[in-house]
């Protein structure tokens, strides 16, 4: 998606903001406009500082108690940890502080559960209290105002990869296309993804491509009964390896989707995805089903779209992402394409920070008018 680069702001006004959450890499490049302060996330006593759920901002006493310490409420994520009326109480809450609210919606189906109809009605909610909402693709917009008449601005998301990590994949002579199922949350359909890989990459090699499948699994999962069910597909295939491990560091992250020539999104619904986003900043080719608006997150061709179970449509799509020479890791063309996306992210990220920061300003100024 297009966003015009930043101009110059013009002002040194400054608000302070909570977000919900404050700590997490979207809020952070969000927010990085030099008009904008987050206050740090509330950690409750003797919990763990890296944890912020459930959003202890999200409680109508803590905004009372905090009401002169900010001017406004921008919420992400963690609505589903409370019960139905709490996220109201909140909203009212925030007004009565003077607080407009501003709300992203990422998810029209959470990705951590696997019956949305509770957070659904979260987002009714937030929905009919919310003074602005923004979301990241034209479609998850349209969705919006289908659903609760609602205008949702569209800000992109923002890059994933830190301008600085250093990226070395270790690479082979054939092709790797990759699936990554993590510890198999709720939206992961993590067999049907197994099985549709394996078929996909059959027909792949009996048209002569030379690749093979990577199916990364973390040691400790959800659903054990699905793991059980993928380490016996992938035993039984001769075109998957199967990699089980802890979870891995941001360096680990990084060098594992780096050495692939294509990467499978593995999600059974979802809405937007910041694995794509991961993928983008490094240059890999993303192979996403058609649930959400994944293919909307980028339309510059390195996103192509297959039905979730057609085997047929998957290699068609993974095929069609080879065409370019930037597709082969730790090729001068992918080195290039990275260092291209870098300074695109660059302005894009400036661009974002300065569309949230106008937001908040503009609904203040109309606050105070």
């Amino acid at each position: 998606m297009r966003i015009d680069p930043p101009t110059d702001a013009g002002s040194t006004a400054v608000v302070t903001i909570v977000s919900v959450p404050a700590g997490h890499p979207y809020v952070q490049q969000a927010t990085a406009d030099p008009r904008v302060a987050v206050l740090d996330d509330p950690i409750a006593p003797g919990s763990d500082p890296a944890v912020w759920w459930p959003p202890g901002a999200l409680d109508p006493a803590w905004i009372r108690a905090y009401a002169g310490e900010a001017s406004l409420l921008h919420i992400h994520f963690g609505t589903e940890s409370f019960p139905a009326g709490h996220l109201t109480s909140c909203l009212d809450a925030a007004h009565a502080a003077g607080w407009p609210v501003v709300f992203t919606l990422h998810d029209l189906e959470h990705p951590q559960l696997g019956d949305s109809s509770d957070y659904l009605a979260q987002l009714d909610e937030i929905m009919a209290g919310a003074d602005a909402v923004t979301t990241l693709t034209v479609g998850a917009a349209r969705a919006v105002r289908e659903r609760w008449g609602r205008h949702a601005t569209v800000i992109p998301h923002p890059s994933v990869l830190p301008r600085d990590a250093a990226i070395e994949p270790a690479v082979g002579a054939g092709r790797v296309v990759g699936v990554h199922l993590k510890d198999l949350r709720p939206s992961v359909d993590g067999p049907g993804t197994v099985r549709t890989l394996d078929a996909a990459l059959t027909a792949l090699r009996d048209a002569g491509h030379d690749v093979r499948g990577e199916v990364r699994l973390h040691q400790r999962v959800r659903d054990a009964d699905a793991a059980t069910e993928i380490r016996a597909l992938c035993a039984a295939s001769d075109a998957l390896d199967l990699v089980e491990h802890e979870r891995l560091d941001d360096a680990e992250l990084f060098a594992a989707l780096a050495r692939l020539d294509a990467c499978v999104l593995p999600y059974r619904h979802g809405t937007h995805s910041g694995w794509l986003e991961l993928c983008w900043d490094l240059g890999v080719p993303i192979a996403a089903p058609r649930v959400g608006f994944f293919a909307e997150q980028h339309d510059d061709g390195t996103v192509a779209s297959f039905s979730p179970g057609s085997a047929a449509e998957l290699a068609d799509a993974v095929s069609s992402l080879w065409t370019a020479p930037a597709s082969r890791p730790a090729s001068p063309g992918r080195d290039a394409l990275v260092e291209q996306r870098r300074g695109v992210r660059s302005v894009m990220d400036a661009a974002i920070a300065q569309r949230h920061a106008e937001l908040y300003l503009s609904l203040l100024g109309s606050r105070t008018a």
